[in-house]
């Protein structure tokens, strides 16, 4: 098995983590909010605050969610191009198309820090009863687009050294777009 194998069933792995840890975090979240509404109709009360944690968390699962589904293909891709091509064609797509989303999210990723830098310096809370200092969601939120950038570039060389090393399988498994057209 090459380092470049090992590199990418590490990030893989590393990935579906991610993926466990946010669903439990959603799992969580559902029962916090289901407790929280039983709670304020039946007059237990409310928890509070199961809005704004809800909001958060579902930032925190969009951003870390990313680099997920990048790495099990679940993207959308229009293909209408890359179907009619053989497969050096669609490899080369492949790579146009993970290295134009690699850009994107590097973009993205470098104009988020910004919002959490002025958070930090701010000492920034919400404006909610719960007062949360900002800093903490929005870390979470950078943290979950700083991992899709760096599942992306990482995927990007890792497809490019497949296909400089003409190892076009191992490219279309790890960066194709894994729908039956492929198989």
């Amino acid at each position: 098995m090459s380092r470049i194998t090992t590199l990418e069933g590490a990030l893989r792995r590393a990935n579906r983590l991610v993926a466990l840890i946010l669903g439990v975090a959603l799992v969580a979240t559902v029962l916090f909010v289901l407790i929280d509404v039983v709670g304020r109709k039946t007059g237990w009360g409310s928890l509070g605050g199961s809005d704004e944690i809800s909001g958060y968390v579902m930032a925190a699962v969009a951003s870390w969610g990313l680099a997920c589904a990048l790495l099990d293909r679940a993207h959308v891709r229009i293909d209408l191009i890359r179907q009619r091509l053989r497969a050096g064609g669609q490899a080369l797509m492949d790579l146009f198309a993970m290295i134009v989303t690699n850009g994107v999210v590097l973009l993205i990723a470098y104009y988020c820090w910004p919002v959490l830098q002025k958070t930090l310096e701010r000492g920034s809370r919400a404006n909610t009863p719960l007062e949360t200092p900002l800093w903490i969601p929005q870390g979470i939120w950078f943290g979950g687009w700083a991992w899709f950038a760096l599942s992306a570039t990482a995927l990007s060389l890792i497809a490019l050294v497949y296909l400089v090393q003409g190892r076009r399988t191992e490219l279309t498994a790890s960066i194709g777009l894994g729908s039956e057209l492929d198989q």
